[in-house]
C-alpha cells in the first residue's frame, strides 16, 4: 500500500508505472497540493468519460483562461457542451494520426473525414461516435515533417526517439504531454521560423490543443455573434485570422476562437511564455435534408490553427 497525500493506493491492483503525480502550488494558501493526475488499474479499461476528464483536467490546469471562458458560460446558466476536441502530432509512424486515434476508436469512434492543409503542411482526420450522439467529436492533425528542412526533420525525429516504449504501446500517450525531453527555447524559436505548429508541440507534446464549446447547445448565446461579443466584453482576444468568424452558414459551420494565453514554460536555458492552449466555438447548421453537419472545412481550421501563434 502507498499513500499520497489523503489518497492511498493498493500497489497490487494499481500500475505504478501508470501513476503521474503533479504538484501545484496554491496561490492562495502556498501549500503544496497533490493531484494523482494520472493511474490505471490492472486489466480496466478506462471510460470514454474517465479519458475526456483526464483531458479537460490536464488542459484546464495548465491554461487557466479557458477555465475563466468556460465558467463565464457556466455563471451565465448555459449548459457547456463539447462540439470537438482537438490534437496535434507528427507524421511519424510511432505517434502519428493513427496511433493518436487508436483509444477512441477502442471507444467506438470510427473515421469520418480526411483534410488537408497545403499551406501549413498538414493532414488531419476526424472522429465520431458510432452510437453516443452526444459525445464530442474528435480531430487530429498530423505535421508533414518531410515537407520541412533538415533541421526541422532532424529535431522531431529526435525527440520522438526519446519517448520511451512503455509510452509508445499504451493508451496513455494522448494524455502524456510533453514526453520528448525538456525543450530548448533557442530550438524552439528556430521551429517557429518554419511552422508555429511545429514549435507549439515540440513544447507541448501529447495533450487536448483545444476543446470547442457547442454553441447549438448554449440558451441565450445561441449564435456565433453573441458569443463573440461576450467574449470581447470580457476581455479575451479572438482569433481575427481571416475575420473573427470562419466559415459560412451556406458551409453549414460557423467557428471562431480566443487567442492562446501565453504561460509561463521551463525550458533548458531559461524560463520563457509561449502560448499555451485555447477555446474554441462552433455553431453547426443543418443540410437540405435536415442533418446537422458533422464536418469540417479546411480553409477555416487552416485559420483556427493560429490560434497558437505567437503574439508580440
Amino acid at each position: 500500500m502507498i499513500r499520497i497525500s489523503n489518497i492511498s493506493f493498493d500497489t497490487q491492483k494499481v500500475n505504478l508505472l501508470q501513476i503521474k503525480v503533479d504538484l501545484f502550488k496554491s496561490e492562495h494558501n502556498k501549500h503544496f497540493i497533490v493531484f494523482i493526475t494520472r493511474y490505471k488499474l490492472k486489466n480496466q479499461i478506462m471510460s470514454l468519460e474517465d479519458i475526456f476528464d483526464k483531458l479537460w483536467l490536464d488542459y484546464t490546469t495548465q491554461n487557466p483562461d479557458v477555465q475563466k471562458v468556460h465558467e463565464l458560460f457556466i455563471n451565465k446558466e448555459e449548459t457547456v457542451l463539447n462540439d470537438h476536441i482537438a490534437f496535434r502530432t507528427f507524421d511519424d509512424p510511432r505517434i502519428n494520426i493513427e496511433v493518436l486515434s487508436r483509444i477512441f476508436i477502442e471507444q467506438g469512434y470510427e473515421e469520418k473525414g480526411e483534410y488537408e492543409f497545403e499551406e501549413k503542411h498538414l493532414y488531419a482526420k476526424h472522429y465520431e461516435h458510432m452510437s453516443d450522439k452526444d459525445a464530442p467529436r474528435v480531430f487530429i492533425s498530423q505535421l508533414k515533417t518531410k515537407d520541412f528542412s533538415s533541421f526541422l526533420q532532424e529535431t522531431i525525429k529526435k525527440s520522438v526517439d526519446n519517448i520511451s516504449e512503455v509510452y509508445l504501446k499504451s493508451d496513455e500517450l494522448i494524455f502524456s504531454g510533453n514526453i520528448f525531453g525538456t525543450p530548448s527555447y533557442d530550438t524552439y524559436l528556430q521551429l517557429r521560423t518554419e511552422s508555429e505548429y511545429a514549435a507549439w508541440l515540440y513544447v507541448y507534446g501529447f495533450r487536448a490543443n483545444h476543446f470547442t464549446v457547442n454553441i447549438n447547445a448554449l440558451k441565450k448565446y445561441d449564435t456565433i455573434e453573441k458569443v463573440n461579443q461576450l467574449l470581447k466584453d470580457n476581455q479575451f482576444k479572438l482569433n481575427a485570422s481571416g475575420g473573427e468568424i470562419k466559415g459560412t452558414k451556406e458551409e453549414l459551420l460557423l467557428q471562431s476562437s480566443i487567442m492562446a494565453n501565453h504561460i509561463n514554460v521551463d525550458f533548458s536555458d531559461g524560463v520563457y511564455k509561449i502560448p499555451g492552449c485555447y477555446y474554441e466555438f462552433a455553431q453547426r447548421f443543418p443540410d437540405e435534408k435536415g442533418k446537422l453537419y458533422n464536418g469540417f472545412i479546411a480553409k477555416s481550421a487552416d485559420k483556427i490553427f493560429e490560434s497558437t501563434n505567437f503574439q508580440k
